[in-house]
């Protein structure tokens, strides 16, 4: 991929092979693309707003955007995402990227409230790109959540701790979509977190995420029994949602399994595949 001397962004790019004005990592244009075509920065321009009088506040949305291209490409720390002013990688991406010194300075007047205004942006970005065609609509949504270790470096990391894989990290919990695997949305939570912590909100704030974003047919929430929790459970009913959560068996839950007779069990044959199992065959009572 090349970007002429002529027209500056996404719409000036052509495909040719031996050039010298070849930009690096150019798979980045088909997320910058849709970015672009949902107005996304601008949208990050107008949710982030950090203190004017304080460093790193002007230009919060393409610094925001510059932050989401890099770890589209595998940057992990603030060093890596120089690979974006690589080149004529900035012209594809429209001109100014700001360097790594200057998104390090931007992301340390970060407060929990501008992780709340990120929050929004993720979840006013999936309604413009599922009103955009994108969406289940009337179709089915399924939605798997669970949390994950996310391993870190350097004992001196905010929050970071040890829980019970004891490796050294954060254990945030994620909601993505089953068909797709989108993030539809995510809480950072401590490394030493309980699997439950912080997941009676978060519920509440999926529920409100996904009808915003206008899925009006039928949703089941997918999780395994760390997630067993009767209010969620509530909240799930509530809403009018479906639910597929494991639970432990004890001696209350097996003695009730134990009582279903043998013929009133079918096979549970409309269930998507999970990531960890592709062909699930699970069983349920009859009107269950």
């Amino acid at each position: 991929m090349v970007q002429d001397d002529r027209p500056v962004g996404l719409d000036g790019v052509q495909v040719k092979f031996d050039d010298e004005r070849v930009v690096c990592d150019a798979g980045v244009m088909l997320v910058a693309t849709l970015a672009e075509r949902l107005g996304i920065e601008a949208l990050a321009q107008r949710l982030v707003r950090l203190r004017r009088e304080g460093a790193g506040a002007a230009n919060a949305g393409r610094k925001v955007m510059a932050l989401v291209y890099a770890m589209v490409l595998g940057a992990d720390s603030i060093d890596d995402t120089g690979l974006l002013r690589a080149g004529r990688t900035r012209r594809l991406l429209g001109g100014w990227v700001p360097a790594p010194s200057t998104l390090g300075t931007f992301l340390r007047a970060f407060t929990f409230g501008h992780v709340r205004q990120l929050d929004a942006l993720l979840g006013q970005s999936l309604e413009r790109a599922w009103a955009a065609g994108a969406g289940p609509g009337s179709g089915r949504l399924v939605i798997d959540v669970d949390s994950f270790v996310g391993e870190v470096c350097g004992r001196l990391k905010q929050g970071a701790g040890y829980g019970y894989t004891h490796l050294l990290g954060y254990h945030p919990i994620l909601a993505t979509r089953a068909d797709t695997r989108e993030a539809l949305h995510i809480r950072l939570r401590k490394g030493s977190a309980n699997t439950q912590r912080g997941i009676e909100r978060f519920t509440d704030e999926l529920i409100a995420r996904v009808t915003r974003a206008g899925a009006t047919g039928v949703k089941l929430l997918r999780a395994d029994s760390g997630f067993w929790n009767t209010k969620v459970f509530k909240r799930l009913e509530k809403a009018g949602w479906q639910y597929s959560i494991g639970i432990r068996m004890i001696k209350s839950v097996r003695a009730a399994v134990e009582a279903i007779d043998e013929d009133s069990w079918t096979t549970l044959t409309d269930y998507p595949p999970t990531a960890r199992r592709r062909s699930p065959k699970r069983r349920i009572a009859a009107g269950g």
